[in-house]
């Protein structure tokens, strides 16, 4: 098992040249917003921070703005980055709980990122300016980065990574505190297996010999894992989590236990081909869809709402679905649907009433045209909307609810 996990480091890693590359291009960053932002102080945040980055990866860089300076006029720290930004980089700004910005420069991305200067959580006027505070925790367990890398590696690979509200997994930090909770890699894989619903994870014991449920708002202990901030105590860093994630995690560690191998730590994109091959007996819809225009989160959770409404429309229209998923990619996503049959008959038969509650019975007869008895109930025959699963999907694509939270979208 050492071999293997160090083999797989050595691979996770981000090359000593790439890492120079965007740590020189950061630098010049900071170093220039240092020299011209006045009661500002530019820094390297995130994973870059920690030490805990993978092979490839952006760069978070957080201006951190005179807390007594600023603290009451803290929604205006956008717009004055904004305005030296403009002046010397070709910046996006985009929206968030405090609107922040993009800079791209050949392979890398750096987002800048206007916050306060804190030294506890509770300054904070927005969930963003905590973030150094979570560095500076990480940074007290350097003796596990290589760890934290492996967990966040697997936690990639097996799809249940990212806490955007189109993911509901584990969010980076979640990941290192996990990490740091059990000790190492391992004895967390071991262990995952093992969490029941509602597990608490406190690494500073706050509630110790206390019941957390009475501590802590029941709003914000909804997810099946919790796992306390250590840097802000009534905070559940792992609130994003859903259950199918959690359950995906369970069964992968376990796998895992059972057979070691490097393919646990591989990310796979599957494309439009693999789906094909693997389906091929069935009767796969794939459906190419671009984003709306927005921050990732929120465009991902709009294409998440388009993606669930059009496979209830499916179901409603009496085709089966045996799989479906969303395959997002940030600026593009690949929805399928794999359906048990891609036609149906031309019509369907409707249950109705027994036919000893006549009133009812009666309402029946009046809302179908064609009706039949068997086994002393009233039953319907109907023609159906669409007996073809492309022709329902069609019709599907031009409503409000798939329009309305997707840029473009059609059948592949």
């Amino acid at each position: 098992m050492k071999k293997l996990l160090s083999e797989v480091i050595n691979n996770i890693k981000p090359s000593k040249q790439y890492e120079k590359e965007i740590l020189d291009k950061a630098n010049s960053i900071i170093n220039k917003i240092n020299k011209e932002i006045k009661d500002a102080k530019a820094i390297l945040g995130g994973s870059g921070a920690k030490g805990t980055w993978l092979k490839t990866f952006d760069a978070d860089i957080f201006v951190k703005f005179n807390y007594n300076k600023f603290k009451d006029k803290s929604d205006k720290l956008s717009d004055i980055l904004e305005k030296f930004l403009k002046k010397h980089y070709k910046a996006t700004r985009l929206h968030g709980s405090r609107d922040y910005f993009q800079i791209k420069q050949q392979k890398f991305t750096f987002e800048i990122v206007p916050i306060l200067d804190i030294k506890k959580a509770e300054q904070a006027k927005n969930i963003t300016d905590v973030s150094p505070l979570h560095s500076n925790f990480i940074l007290k367990h350097k003796n596990l980065i290589d760890d934290m890398r492996l967990t966040k590696q697997f936690f990639k690979a097996e799809k249940v990574y990212g806490a955007e509200s189109h993911i509901r997994g584990f969010s980076g930090y979640v990941c290192e505190l996990l990490t740091i909770y059990y000790g190492s890699f391992l004895k967390l894989m071991k262990t995952i297996p093992k969490w029941k619903d509602k597990t608490v994870i406190d690494i500073k014991n706050y509630y110790k010999n206390k019941n957390i449920f009475l501590e802590i708002n029941k709003s914000k202990l909804t997810s099946p894992l919790i796992v306390i901030d250590p840097t802000q105590k009534d905070r559940n860093a792992a609130a994003a989590l859903d259950h199918e994630k959690l359950d995906i995690l369970r069964h992968r560690a376990k796998e895992f236990l059972k057979k070691p191998s490097k393919e646990f730590f591989e990310v796979k994109i599957l494309t439009e081909q693999d789906i094909r091959k693997k389906f091929q007996k069935n009767k796969p819809i794939l459906l190419k869809a671009k984003p709306l225009n927005k921050k990732e989160d929120i465009a991902g959770a709009k294409m998440l709402k388009a993606f669930i409404f059009i496979e209830k429309s499916i179901v409603s229209y009496g085709f089966k679905i045996i799989e479906s998923d969303m395959l997002w990619h940030s600026n593009s996503a690949l929805l399928y649907y794999i359906l048990e049959n891609d036609k149906l008959p031309k019509t369907i038969e409707i249950s109705g009433p027994p036919l000893k509650i006549k009133y009812h019975t009666d309402l029946f007869r009046k809302k179908h045209k064609k009706t039949m008895i068997k086994k002393n109930r009233i039953f319907a025959i109907e023609k159906r909307k669409f007996t073809n699963a492309k022709d329902s999907i069609k019709n599907i694509l031009k409503l409000s609810n798939v329009k309305d939270n997707i840029n473009k979208i059609k059948i592949v």
